[in-house]
């Protein structure tokens, strides 16, 4: 369908934005012209998907919408159980709620906000394993998302094998700039993991934009379809994740799958709790269609050329212009390195929520910081313990905006440059104890 878009005027928006608490998560959705804070479920439904939905069957249990969600999601991860939830950190939720606890450990290439929540939530701890080269946005790199395995194996080895919850690893890696890991990679993990009997969880919400990128930068695999290598990265894992609201192409959903028959009677249990019912777990049949189809036309030759080519198009012309952003181009987003930007702002004054709220202020442009407001701890004394790097995630819906909306993106990005220096940067007001860049609050500097 087509929406308006209100294009406010600046006074509008710096009225907005105060009244937000300069978090551009708690600005109203109206205030906004070009929405880029995340591509989690803001993409548009094919006609294909609104078709499937009109047969959605809502029976509470054994429905035939279920029976098309099962029969795709196993043929697409090679798992005999399929748990459908109502979102990617609802199956999080219920598998690390399982699999975590005090004095357990998660490893891996790099933990998503809600992730390394759910982890800590459940009093366990979770690291990172990403080679240094990556913590570098310049480097050029065909697989920047991959789990470094020597780091991997001593975190192993450090810890105990009987003390880890599971290897978790992250494709596309979104917090490390959407960069996506190989299949080499992936085999490794896996060899590892059953070197020392540790479960491998697959987080593969955007696991077709990964295959795209398999395909076209690791040799053996450029006579493979998307699908093909999906199913052969996904069938590494003992367990699958997924958001349904990226890469299935749909506004709302998740899915969790798993091998092992008494891990995933004690997720269903848990499930049936928390959820709904193991047939429908938190989803209408009308959800569960859409998603059935979406898995389907995500793999689509043609949907995955624009989509990745269209997120190149941004980034290469952010660099035209001289701004830094993490190379080579993700595949869902372009992630600009806020710390070489704005080179006057201490990383304790978030560089990153400066450019966040400068895009906002100048051109109504929603998006988010990913550095040291979304991952940065505080020590003993309370000093910020800053994050590996200072970015502002530029996330782009699936089939929502056109070439012109973007070329107004790069356009605005002429107004921070002229202006930046004006920016000191900001301060927290007011944070929770989880996830503190949902519902934090600033005031500036």
């Amino acid at each position: 369908m087509v929406e308006p878009m209100r294009v406010t005027t600046e006074e509008e928006r710096i009225a907005a934005l105060k009244k937000a608490g300069y978090n551009p998560f708690l600005l109203r959705s109206d205030d906004v012209f070009i929405d880029l804070l995340t591509d989690s479920g803001t993409g548009a439904m094919s006609q294909n998907q609104w078709a499937a939905m009109m047969q959605g069957d809502e029976s509470y249990a054994g429905a035939h919408s279920w029976e098309h969600l099962e029969r795709v999601v196993k043929d697409l991860t090679g798992m005999p159980y399929i748990l459908p939830t109502h979102q990617g950190r609802a199956a999080e939720r219920i598998l690390y709620g399982i699999l975590g606890g005090k004095g357990k450990v998660f490893i891996s290439n790099t933990h998503f906000d809600t992730t390394r929540a759910n982890i800590e939530f459940s009093g366990a701890t979770a690291y990172d394993c990403l080679p240094a080269e990556a913590n570098d946005p310049s480097v050029e790199l065909p697989f920047k998302g991959n789990m470094d395995i020597q780091q991997m194996r001593d975190m192993i080895i450090k810890h105990g094998k009987e003390n880890i919850g599971a290897v978790i690893l992250t494709v596309t890696n979104n917090s490390a700039g959407g960069q996506p890991v190989s299949m080499q990679n992936a085999i490794a993990v896996r060899a590892i993991c059953d070197e020392f009997g540790v479960l491998m969880v697959i987080d593969g919400c955007r696991i077709a934009e990964n295959s795209y990128f398999v395909k076209h930068r690791e040799e053996g695999f450029e006579g493979k379809t998307y699908k093909e290598i999906a199913q052969q990265m996904l069938n590494l894992g003992d367990a699958f994740i997924m958001s349904a609201k990226k890469d299935a192409l749909v506004n709302m959903g998740g899915l969790l799958t798993l091998k092992d028959e008494m891990l995933a009677q004690k997720c269903t249990n848990l499930l049936i709790i928390s959820e709904g019912f193991a047939t429908y777990g938190g989803l209408s049949g009308r959800d569960m269609e859409a998603i059935a189809v979406g898995l389907v036309e995500v793999f689509d030759k043609d949907y995955l050329h624009y989509r990745i080519k269209s997120t190149q198009y941004l980034g290469e012309h952010l660099l035209k212009k001289g701004i830094q952003v993490v190379r080579p181009i993700g595949g869902h987003a372009v992630y600009v390195d806020a710390k070489s930007l704005y080179n006057h702002i201490p990383v304790e004054h978030y560089p990153g929520q400066a450019l966040v709220c400068d895009l906002y202020l100048k051109g109504g442009i929603r998006c988010v910081e990913v550095g040291s407001v979304m991952f940065g701890k505080y020590d003993e004394d309370g000093k910020l313990i800053p994050a590996n790097m200072e970015l502002v995630r530029l996330a782009i819906p699936r089939r929502v905006y056109t070439q012109s909306h973007i070329d107004y993106v790069v356009d605005v990005f002429d107004d921070i440059l002229e202006s930046k220096h004006e920016n000191k940067g900001y301060k927290i007001t007011f944070e929770p104890p989880f996830l503190r860049h949902f519902t934090a609050k600033f005031e500036a500097i």
